[in-house]
């Protein structure tokens, strides 16, 4: 039996069902940050500065939090809406991620201690919360092929409110 079947169930019993405690652990997420930072350079293509507003939201329920990205990498605008869950069988976050440019990607993460990371097909990212978790360091990585992974940007967000 799959755990929406579960679910199912149960608020079909009347019991009322809560996020899981690892869902709650995204609340660190709440609110709106300022994003910025660089890309690394290549032989070809000069490092050019990333700025965004990143705002997390629940959405009604609490079971997912909502995650928009707006800004500029270098002079180029992208916009991203992101689905962040909880997938108990896997034991890790899953983020479906949508931009302005058609592309989407499915990445899965984990958040232990201050430290989270995410990884997909063809970028992956580290992070380090600061003690209070108002701030997160961290670096992009991108890769043509699943195996070899360059740097791709640094970034810090900062939260505001």
């Amino acid at each position: 039996m799959t755990q929406q079947t579960i679910d199912i169930k149960l608020q079909s019993q009347g019991q009322p069902i809560a996020p899981s405690a690892e869902i709650q652990r995204l609340h660190l997420f709440v609110g709106k940050w300022n994003t910025e930072g660089e890309t690394h350079a290549s032989a070809d293509v000069p490092a050019v500065k990333v700025a965004f507003v990143d705002t997390y939201e629940w959405m009604p329920g609490k079971f997912f939090l909502v995650h928009r990205a707006n800004g500029h990498i270098g002079t180029e605008e992208l916009n991203t809406l992101e689905f962040i869950g909880y997938d108990p069988s896997s034991q890790t976050y899953t983020c479906h991620c949508f931009d302005s440019r058609g592309n989407s990607d499915l990445f899965h993460a984990h958040l232990q201690d201050h430290t989270w990371t995410i990884e997909g097909k063809s970028s992956r990212f580290i992070g380090l919360f600061n003690s209070i978790g108002n701030t997160l360091t961290g670096q992009w990585e991108q890769s043509s092929d699943g195996l070899n992974w360059l740097p791709w940007m640094d970034v810090k967000l900062t939260k505001v409110s």
